[in-house]
């Protein structure tokens, strides 16, 4: 990872192909492979979504990635191909990222007023499906 992907937080060094603002929003973008234009995946509120709108575009566009270059490779849904079109693997990671958004904000905002605690008094496990929100 160089240190323009770090952009001065231990926060975004933590994931692949994300930054942060200045203003506190996640961004996510990837290079077109054998070309010199960039693929905008979008701006998000946290983290893990902008590295999962990453993953997707850069599994799809890359021909021989290997999963270990992954943020998340356990949350590649099943109709991510390789040998999309930019536009099509755009919009497939855009998506994906403001779904896990809406679930980590929504799941945030919920464990803030009711602590999210379970039957057995433990914190309850965040589980987050890309595929839920894709279908």
């Amino acid at each position: 990872m160089s240190s323009s992907d770090e952009g001065g937080s231990s926060t975004s060094a933590k994931y692949r192909g994300i930054r942060r603002r200045k203003w506190g929003k996640w961004v996510s973008e990837i290079r077109v492979p054998g070309s010199s234009e960039r693929l905008w995946l979008g701006t998000y509120s946290t983290p893990e979504a902008a590295a999962v709108a990453h993953d997707i575009a850069y599994y799809s566009l890359r021909e021989s990635s290997s999963l270990d270059k992954l943020n998340f490779p356990f949350m590649l849904p099943p109709n991510v191909q390789r040998g999309m079109s930019p536009r099509s693997v755009q919009k497939v990671a855009s998506d994906a990222g403001m779904a896990i958004d809406a679930q980590l904000v929504t799941k945030g905002r919920g464990a803030q007023q009711d602590q999210s605690v379970d039957n057995y008094g433990q914190n309850e496990a965040l589980s987050i499906s890309v595929e839920d929100y894709l279908y």
